[in-house]
């Protein structure tokens, strides 16, 4: 048992969630969601904030019953059965795949908007490409994360954005709210399109609630964390929305990168050349931590029988080589598909099947372990829980066709690994440990 004094503390926690949860797509999303709904969209990203932080609470009391790792795996395995846990671990894999796709080409993005000579599909291309060969090779050659490097990117990823609301604020024009629908006409459809699309801008809040074992107090702080965190992210993100909005106006819907031509048009070049190095930094470190965690998810899993033996293998350092490769090639393959645009829209769809499962499990330990302790327990019954998979389920059927194919594809796809889990399962060849 860890001592008080090596766990995390309060702020501590709520730093963790902040670094978490702010990224590439507050950084690219506003123009887009803009475009649809118009200013309308800073009500979609209230909407979005709710969501996610119903969906923070399960996770927060979830993890509440583990000590080991392995977050929304063990709370669906448990909860609804071994088939439904694999998928879910499984497609843990899958998500940080499409995830560090649409990092590598938000990268690629950015960097072209702010010169024009690196932009067009084929460069997007050839950037994304670079990234992720990069650093594939960076990891091969044992090259790890540091707290330095995590420091370097809190901070290049909020300094701009501080410095651009405090600055950008004094330039805002009101008559650039209204009308508050785009052509003062409300179109069917447009609030679930901007909803999906800027969901993205919350994914990874659920790192805040999985390491709750290694949290001081967690039934006094994990609650009062979420909260402070999603309160604190959405009114960052509410004021960068609202200052680019008020900054450009109309011309916000043509935008490339909304954050840089907002602080171009205010302050001149030194402010788009200041958010667009805190943009880089902040991409090139959550490119730095895809990159180092999707091999070792992969061989986690092949370890644990889920996947092909051959993604377990390491080198003389230990690095899994060949969950690196396949990581890499998955990665380039699908950011080669699309836009950022586009690919962030998947990845969000994509993450649900992590936190779906995870607000249903909430409801069955409810019945099922009603007799067991827990650090955390959500106020008013299921209400935050089922509330969280309806909006959860509403917000997939609003997805388009395209984006449900390539993020819960990956659903039918791993059908065939199931049932070689299943074979070694019955063989013997598979241990699972019995503690929670």
């Amino acid at each position: 048992m860890k001592e008080a004094k090596n766990k995390f503390g309060f702020w501590s926690i709520v730093l963790l969630g902040i670094n978490a949860i702010v990224g590439t797509g507050i950084f690219l999303l506003p123009n887009k969601a803009y475009a649809v709904i118009g200013s309308a969209s800073l009500g979609v990203l209230f909407f979005d904030a709710l969501l996610a932080g119903c969906i923070a609470l399960c996770f927060a009391e979830a993890a509440g019953f583990f000590t080991r790792n392995g977050g929304p795996y063990l709370y669906a395995k448990h909860a609804l059965g071994d088939f439904w846990g694999f998928e879910v671990g499984v497609l843990k894999w899958v998500v940080i795949i499409i995830a560090w796709a649409t990092m590598s080409v938000g990268f690629a993005t950015a960097l072209g908007a702010a010169f024009p000579m690196l932009g067009g599909d084929m460069n997007k291309n050839i950037i994304a490409s670079v990234i992720i060969i990069l650093l594939t090779v960076l990891n091969l050659l044992g090259v790890d994360t540091s707290k330095r490097l995590n420091d370097l990117i809190t901070v290049s990823k909020l300094v701009p954005l501080f410095a651009f609301i405090c600055v950008g604020i004094f330039f805002v024009n009101g008559s650039n709210f209204t009308p508050v629908f785009l052509n003062d006409e409300y179109t069917p459809g447009s609030f679930a399109q901007a909803a999906v699309l800027l969901f993205f801008a919350y994914t990874g809040f659920e790192a805040i609630a999985v390491a709750a074992e290694d949290m001081d107090n967690p039934k006094k702080n994990l609650p009062r964390a979420i909260i402070t965190v999603m309160v604190s992210v959405t009114v960052l993100y509410l004021l960068i929305l609202g200052v680019c909005i008020g900054v450009m106006g109309p011309e916000l819907a043509s935008s490339q990168a909304p954050v840089q031509d907002a602080f171009y048009k205010a302050i001149g070049p030194v402010g788009m050349y200041f958010v667009l190095a805190g943009t880089l930094l902040s991409m090139g470190g959550i490119n730095f931590a895809q990159a180092f965690m999707a091999p070792r998810i992969a061989t986690a899993l092949s370890e644990d029988g889920m996947l092909p033996a051959v993604l377990s293998k390491r080198d003389k350092k230990n690095i899994p080589y060949v969950a690196a490769i396949t990581t890499a090639v998955l990665s380039l393959l699908l950011a080669w598909s699309g836009s950022f645009t586009m690919l962030a829209a998947i990845s969000a769809v994509s993450r649900f099947t992590q936190y779906l499962p995870t607000c249903i499990a909430v409801i069955v330990f409810r019945k099922k372990w009603a007799h067991k302790e827990r650090p955390y327990k959500i106020p008013f019954g299921i209400t935050i829980p089922l509330i969280a998979v309806v909006v959860s389920l509403w917000m997939l059927l609003q997805a388009t066709a395209a984006q449900l194919t390539w993020g819960l594809g990956g659903c039918i796809v791993i059908l065939p690994f199931y049932v070689m889990y299943l074979r070694k399962k019955k063989a013997g060849l598979i241990k699972e440990s019995e503690e929670l």
